[in-house]
Protein backbone atom coordinates (compact mmCIF):
# COMPACT_ATOMS: atom_id res chain seq x y z
CA UNK A 1 0.00 0.00 0.00
CA UNK A 2 1.13 3.20 -1.05
CA UNK A 3 1.10 5.83 2.00
CA UNK A 4 2.67 8.87 0.49
CA UNK A 5 1.09 11.82 -0.08
CA UNK A 6 -0.47 13.30 -3.25
CA UNK A 7 1.53 15.58 -4.89
CA UNK A 8 -0.72 15.85 -8.03
CA UNK A 9 -4.48 15.82 -7.89
CA UNK A 10 -6.68 16.66 -10.95
CA UNK A 11 -10.73 16.60 -10.65
CA UNK A 12 -12.87 16.57 -13.68
CA UNK A 13 -9.81 19.22 -15.96
CA UNK A 14 -10.98 20.17 -19.25
CA UNK A 15 -9.23 22.55 -21.88
CA UNK A 16 -10.72 23.93 -25.20
CA UNK A 17 -9.31 25.80 -28.32
CA UNK A 18 -10.04 27.67 -31.10
CA UNK A 19 -13.08 28.71 -28.81
CA UNK A 20 -14.06 25.51 -27.82
CA UNK A 21 -13.73 23.30 -31.17
CA UNK A 22 -10.48 21.99 -30.35
CA UNK A 23 -10.82 20.10 -26.65
CA UNK A 24 -7.39 18.96 -25.56
CA UNK A 25 -8.43 17.81 -22.44
CA UNK A 26 -11.98 16.33 -21.56
CA UNK A 27 -12.37 15.97 -17.87
CA UNK A 28 -9.24 14.12 -16.52
CA UNK A 29 -8.82 13.06 -13.34
CA UNK A 30 -5.46 11.95 -11.88
CA UNK A 31 -3.43 11.39 -8.68
CA UNK A 32 0.24 11.08 -8.38
CA UNK A 33 2.06 10.42 -5.19
CA UNK A 34 5.07 12.46 -3.73
CA UNK A 35 8.31 10.87 -5.04
CA UNK A 36 6.51 8.98 -7.99
CA UNK A 37 7.88 8.07 -11.74
CA UNK A 38 4.95 8.37 -14.19
CA UNK A 39 5.11 7.77 -17.65
CA UNK A 40 2.17 9.01 -19.42
CA UNK A 41 1.46 7.89 -22.97
CA UNK A 42 -0.58 8.44 -26.05
CA UNK A 43 -0.83 9.15 -29.57
CA UNK A 44 -0.04 12.72 -31.34
CA UNK A 45 -3.22 15.25 -30.34
CA UNK A 46 -4.24 12.70 -26.81
CA UNK A 47 -3.92 15.57 -24.75
CA UNK A 48 -1.10 14.16 -22.85
CA UNK A 49 1.38 17.18 -23.55
CA UNK A 50 -1.67 19.75 -22.63
CA UNK A 51 -1.91 17.39 -19.46
CA UNK A 52 1.61 18.20 -18.73
CA UNK A 53 1.46 22.28 -19.67
CA UNK A 54 -1.45 22.17 -16.81
CA UNK A 55 0.78 20.35 -14.11
CA UNK A 56 3.64 22.45 -14.79
CA UNK A 57 1.66 25.82 -14.46
CA UNK A 58 2.45 26.86 -18.56
CA UNK A 59 -1.33 26.93 -18.83
CA UNK A 60 -4.46 27.65 -17.26
CA UNK A 61 -7.49 24.86 -17.35
CA UNK A 62 -11.23 25.86 -18.43
CA UNK A 63 -12.91 23.87 -16.11
CA UNK A 64 -12.32 21.43 -13.10
CA UNK A 65 -9.69 21.68 -10.34
CA UNK A 66 -5.77 21.27 -10.17
CA UNK A 67 -3.91 21.08 -7.42
CA UNK A 68 0.32 21.06 -7.18
CA UNK A 69 2.48 20.77 -4.18
CA UNK A 70 -0.17 22.42 -2.43
CA UNK A 71 -0.87 24.74 -4.42
CA UNK A 72 -4.58 25.20 -6.59
CA UNK A 73 -3.47 26.20 -9.87
CA UNK A 74 -6.80 27.35 -10.90
CA UNK A 75 -6.66 30.45 -8.51
CA UNK A 76 -3.06 30.84 -8.09
CA UNK A 77 -2.66 34.33 -10.17
CA UNK A 78 1.20 34.61 -10.19
CA UNK A 79 1.97 30.96 -11.53
CA UNK A 80 5.42 32.38 -12.32
CA UNK A 81 6.83 32.08 -8.89
CA UNK A 82 5.06 29.03 -8.65
CA UNK A 83 6.83 27.10 -11.19
CA UNK A 84 10.55 28.64 -10.40
CA UNK A 85 10.28 27.22 -7.02
CA UNK A 86 8.57 23.91 -7.43
CA UNK A 87 8.95 22.98 -11.40
CA UNK A 88 11.74 21.62 -13.31
CA UNK A 89 11.29 20.96 -17.23
CA UNK A 90 12.77 18.69 -19.79
CA UNK A 91 11.53 19.21 -23.35
CA UNK A 92 12.24 17.38 -26.25
CA UNK A 93 14.38 20.54 -27.65
CA UNK A 94 16.83 21.34 -24.61
CA UNK A 95 15.84 25.30 -25.21
CA UNK A 96 19.47 26.06 -24.36
CA UNK A 97 20.72 29.62 -25.09
CA UNK A 98 23.69 29.49 -27.70
CA UNK A 99 25.60 32.79 -27.07
CA UNK A 100 26.37 31.29 -22.82
CA UNK A 101 28.49 28.88 -21.26
CA UNK A 102 26.76 25.89 -20.03
CA UNK A 103 27.53 26.94 -16.96
CA UNK A 104 25.18 30.10 -17.13
CA UNK A 105 22.55 28.13 -19.36
CA UNK A 106 22.02 25.99 -15.59
CA UNK A 107 22.53 28.92 -13.67
CA UNK A 108 19.24 31.24 -15.07
CA UNK A 109 16.89 29.50 -13.12
CA UNK A 110 17.91 30.32 -9.63
CA UNK A 111 18.14 34.88 -11.23
CA UNK A 112 14.63 34.20 -9.82
CA UNK A 113 15.86 33.09 -6.43
CA UNK A 114 18.04 34.45 -3.61
CA UNK A 115 21.08 32.50 -4.60
CA UNK A 116 24.07 34.69 -4.39
CA UNK A 117 26.62 34.20 -7.50
CA UNK A 118 28.67 32.31 -4.99
CA UNK A 119 25.74 29.70 -4.43
CA UNK A 120 24.67 29.52 -8.27
CA UNK A 121 28.03 28.69 -8.79
CA UNK A 122 28.48 26.01 -6.79
CA UNK A 123 25.04 24.15 -7.14
CA UNK A 124 25.37 24.63 -11.10
CA UNK A 125 28.82 22.83 -11.18
CA UNK A 126 27.35 20.34 -8.87
CA UNK A 127 24.61 19.41 -10.93
CA UNK A 128 26.86 19.13 -14.36
CA UNK A 129 29.17 17.07 -12.36
CA UNK A 130 26.66 15.02 -11.70
CA UNK A 131 25.11 14.83 -15.32
CA UNK A 132 29.07 14.36 -16.02
CA UNK A 133 29.58 17.61 -17.80
CA UNK A 134 31.78 18.95 -15.46
CA UNK A 135 34.74 19.29 -17.95
CA UNK A 136 32.26 21.28 -20.49
CA UNK A 137 31.23 24.40 -18.03
CA UNK A 138 33.22 26.91 -20.35
CA UNK A 139 31.71 25.95 -23.36
CA UNK A 140 29.01 27.10 -25.61
CA UNK A 141 26.18 24.93 -26.32
CA UNK A 142 26.58 24.62 -29.38
CA UNK A 143 30.11 22.77 -29.31
CA UNK A 144 28.04 20.21 -27.48
CA UNK A 145 26.03 16.59 -28.84
CA UNK A 146 22.39 16.25 -29.00
CA UNK A 147 22.94 14.15 -25.66
CA UNK A 148 25.27 16.81 -24.15
CA UNK A 149 22.89 18.95 -24.39
CA UNK A 150 20.21 17.41 -23.06
CA UNK A 151 22.12 16.67 -20.01
CA UNK A 152 22.27 20.50 -19.68
CA UNK A 153 19.02 20.60 -19.95
CA UNK A 154 18.55 17.89 -16.99
CA UNK A 155 20.88 20.10 -15.17
CA UNK A 156 19.04 23.21 -15.23
CA UNK A 157 15.66 21.35 -14.65
CA UNK A 158 17.15 20.45 -11.43
CA UNK A 159 18.82 23.54 -10.19
CA UNK A 160 16.38 25.09 -8.13
CA UNK A 161 15.64 21.93 -6.00
CA UNK A 162 11.79 21.36 -7.45
CA UNK A 163 9.33 19.01 -6.14
CA UNK A 164 8.67 17.51 -9.66
CA UNK A 165 10.53 17.14 -13.06
CA UNK A 166 8.08 17.20 -16.06
CA UNK A 167 9.80 15.97 -18.76
CA UNK A 168 7.87 16.12 -22.26
CA UNK A 169 9.54 13.62 -25.02
CA UNK A 170 13.20 13.92 -23.52
CA UNK A 171 14.08 11.81 -25.89
CA UNK A 172 12.82 12.28 -29.29
CA UNK A 173 15.47 13.97 -31.01
CA UNK A 174 18.07 11.86 -30.01
CA UNK A 175 19.14 8.21 -31.41
CA UNK A 176 18.00 5.51 -29.25
CA UNK A 177 21.78 5.09 -27.50
CA UNK A 178 22.26 8.45 -26.20
CA UNK A 179 17.93 8.55 -25.58
CA UNK A 180 18.58 5.46 -23.07
CA UNK A 181 21.50 7.22 -21.21
CA UNK A 182 19.16 10.10 -20.78
CA UNK A 183 16.52 8.00 -19.36
CA UNK A 184 19.18 6.37 -17.01
CA UNK A 185 20.15 9.45 -16.28
CA UNK A 186 16.64 10.99 -15.77
CA UNK A 187 15.91 7.88 -13.38
CA UNK A 188 18.91 7.80 -11.47
CA UNK A 189 18.41 11.98 -10.85
CA UNK A 190 15.01 11.37 -9.60
CA UNK A 191 16.26 8.74 -7.10
CA UNK A 192 18.84 10.68 -5.99
CA UNK A 193 16.83 13.68 -5.86
CA UNK A 194 14.11 12.46 -4.45
CA UNK A 195 11.87 14.08 -7.12
CA UNK A 196 8.32 13.45 -8.71
CA UNK A 197 9.56 12.50 -12.51
CA UNK A 198 6.00 12.69 -14.72
CA UNK A 199 7.55 11.88 -18.23
CA UNK A 200 4.74 11.85 -21.64
CA UNK A 201 6.35 9.35 -24.46
CA UNK A 202 4.84 7.99 -27.24
CA UNK A 203 7.24 5.14 -27.20
CA UNK A 204 6.11 2.05 -25.24
CA UNK A 205 9.86 1.36 -23.83
CA UNK A 206 10.48 4.43 -22.41
CA UNK A 207 7.55 4.16 -20.66
CA UNK A 208 8.03 1.21 -19.13
CA UNK A 209 10.95 2.48 -16.90
CA UNK A 210 8.44 4.75 -15.26
CA UNK A 211 6.91 2.68 -11.77
CA UNK A 212 3.38 4.12 -13.08
CA UNK A 213 2.12 4.02 -17.03
CA UNK A 214 -1.00 6.14 -17.67
CA UNK A 215 -2.89 6.12 -21.02
CA UNK A 216 -4.02 9.52 -22.55
CA UNK A 217 -6.76 9.59 -25.37
CA UNK A 218 -9.33 11.84 -26.82
CA UNK A 219 -8.37 14.12 -23.91
CA UNK A 220 -9.03 11.46 -20.96
CA UNK A 221 -7.49 9.19 -18.86
CA UNK A 222 -8.05 5.70 -21.15
CA UNK A 223 -6.34 3.40 -18.65
CA UNK A 224 -3.78 2.55 -15.92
Amino acid sequence: MNNKPNIIEIRNLKKSYDKGKIKALNGIDLEIKKGDFVSIMGPSGSGKSTLLNMIGALDRGDEGAIKVAGMDLMRTKNLSNFRSQEIGFVFQMHNLIPNLTVLENVEIPMYETNASSKEMHERALELLKSVDLGDKIGQNPTKLSGGERQRVAIARALVNHPSIILADEPTGALDSKTGDIILNLLKELHQKEHVTLVMVTHEPYVAEMADRIINVLDGKIKSE
